[in-house]
């Protein structure tokens, strides 16, 4: 099992609860509608809660701001990843999600990275 991990930031003209709706509501049918094309086997959205239920956390620990949510996709393999490369209507489905993206996240500020569970 491979995951992508993607630690989300809002674009500045939304709220914390303006953009989690939005991601709950308008992107995540988005992805469930391509998941099969995407072969993604499984899909999470973990929202924050308001940044001062963590500050004392944050502070504690001296960390960074936090994030507005975490999202995580799963598939098989890197392999079966690779594999979308050849399907045109993989790549129309990526884009079309990426464009979505754009909308509500500021990618610039929002880390995403491939890992295994161990």
């Amino acid at each position: 099992m491979i995951k992508l991990t993607f630690a989300l930031t809002r674009r500045p003209e939304f709220s914390r609860e303006a953009f989690q709706a939005y991601w709950f509501e308008r992107h995540a049918p988005l992805v469930t509608s391509v998941r099969e094309v995407l072969r993604i086997r499984r899909y999470v959205q973990l929202h924050s809660l308001p940044a001062a239920e963590s500050a004392p956390l944050r502070l504690a620990r001296g960390g960074p701001e936090g994030f507005d949510g975490v999202a995580q996709l799963w598939w098989d393999s890197l392999m079966d990843m690779a594999a979308l490369g050849a399907d045109p209507h993989a790549a129309e489905a990526g884009q079309m999600l990426l464009d979505d993206e754009r909308k509500f996240i500021d990618l610039a500020r929002s880390p995403l990275w491939w890992g295994r569970r161990r």
